[in-house]
Formats: C-alpha cells, structure tokens, sequence
C-alpha cells in the first residue's frame, strides 16, 4: 500500500496527490510515469509524475476525475492510501541546453509539461510556458511554473485570464517575433492541439516535441491502445515514448484511430474518459 499524505483539489475535479513512493521517487526523471491502482481489482491507470522529492521518498501525481477508475483515485483522502504505484515507466524526457524553449500546455495537459518544463529549466535553458485553458480556473500550475520559468503566458478560451483564445494563438506570436523565436517547443495536450503546435513550428523548422502520454491505457504495451505512426514505423507511446518528434508523429491517422473508441453501439464513452 502506498500512502496518500496530500490530496488538493487545483482545478474543478483535478486533483495533485502526494504519495509515499520513495523508490519511484529516487529513481524518477522527467517525463516518466506511474501505473496506479486504488484498490485491489481496480483499473490500472497510467499518471505522469508531475514531481518528485527523493529526499523525502514522496512523489505528485495529477488526475484528472473524468472515468470510475480516476474517480477511484481522487476519492482516496489525506492519510488513505492506493494499493499500487509502479514504476517508473517509459523513457524520460531527453534533456539539454537548447538556449529558449517554450512549452505550451493545454488543459490537463499542463501537469504532464510540468516535469518536462522544470526539467528544462535545471538543464539551463530560458523556459517560457504557455498555460492555456477554458478560463481561468482550468489555467493550471501558473505560480508553480512561475517558480522556475522565465515566464509564463496564460491564454483562455473566455479570455477571463491573458490573451482570449488558444495557445497556438501565443505561439503563432512568438513565432511571428525573431526576439522571441524559440530553439524548441515542447507541447502537451488534446491530440488537435499537439498537431496544430506541429504546424505551426514546421515550416519554421524548429524541433519540437509532443507527449503522447493522454493517449496511454494499459502502460505496457499490451492492449495495443496507444500505438502511433512515427516516422512510418509502429511505436507505443507507453514503452517507446511518451514523447517523440512532433514532426514525424502521423497525427491524422492516430486522430481517426482514436475516434473509433468514442462511443460504442449505446452511446457510452468508451475512450478519452480521463485525462493524464
């Protein structure tokens, strides 16, 4: 059992977890996740470690309450516990000095660029992060980010909080100014989100980066489920991932892939039901 010592509603239903986990936290990089399980018998749910303290053996977690197996998890208090933490899996985030790196985090998305986000920053780049969400309850992480980032630029859809619109709108910005043009972006959010981050930094032939992660179901590569075109080749987002060159990710054939799972025959979601 691993026992739950913080559990802080964020953003309407998302919740950060601090669990005792010291190995995963001694032995986490960026990038990399955990399988969770509430309880015994429960569903096994992939989540990014948003961070880490191994001195104190505890890892974050955020989740995202959408499906019954997140639910699970959030619904465990301050001094419960969760059967399961295992990992940490797939491979961490490759990091050095690029110089300016923006990362652009939509939604939930957000906590997964997190981690990616801190890790660039320790490795010496001038990290700006663009937060974007509905409004600005759902603009996530910013005094967190603000911690470490040289800046961070919400955008929200109602525009309760920073630019109105999208965070491909800021990006567009950025790019559009020599002063402010980046040596790689990193991206995290709904899959139209990352093609469109995509887009906009092709023509532009800067690297960028995208986390696949919101797409994992099982976390191991069994169930076949988060399975990507990269460079014409078959990759699994949970083993051989999460992240890959956005360049390379065939993002329209992973979107029509992924719509078959939305609704069965009676209308019942059956994936995208929780956010990493």
């Amino acid at each position: 059992m691993f026992a739950v010592i913080e559990n802080v509603e964020i953003a309407p239903a998302l919740h950060r977890l601090r669990i005792v986990a010291p190995r995963v936290a001694q032995a986490r990089a960026p990038g990399q996740f955990v399988i969770v399980r509430a309880a015994e018998g429960a569903e096994r749910i992939p989540l990014t470690i948003g961070d880490a303290d191994a001195a104190a053996g505890t890892i974050d977690i955020f989740v995202q309450a959408l499906g019954t197996g997140t639910r699970r998890i959030v619904a465990v208090p301050a001094g419960g516990a969760l059967q399961d933490v295992a990992g940490p899996l797939g491979q961490p985030t490759h990091l050095q000095r690029w110089g300016k790196a923006v990362c652009v985090g939509g939604g939930v998305g957000t906590a997964v660029l997190y981690p990616l986000a801190h890790g660039l920053a320790d490795a010496g780049n001038r990290v700006t992060a663009i937060v974007g969400g509905r409004s600005a309850g759902y603009c996530i992480l910013r005094q967190e980010l603000a911690a470490f980032c040289d800046e961070v630029r919400p955008v929200t859809e109602d525009g309760s909080l920073g630019r109105r619109g999208r965070v491909t709108d800021e990006l567009a910005a950025m790019l559009a100014d020599p002063a402010q043009r980046p040596n790689v972006v990193f991206a995290v959010g709904p899959l139209p989100m990352m093609r469109a981050v995509a887009e906009l930094t092709r023509s532009e032939a800067i690297p960028t980066i995208v986390s696949l992660n919101p797409i994992m179901i099982d976390g191991t590569g069994m169930c076949g489920g988060c399975r990507v075109t990269v460079a014409g080749e078959t990759r699994f987002a949970c083993l051989d991932g999460p992240e890959f060159d956005a360049h390379q990710v065939d993002f329209a054939s992973l979107e029509d892939r992924l719509s078959m799972y939305l609704h069965d025959g009676a209308g019942c979601r059956l994936a995208g039901d929780r956010s990493r």
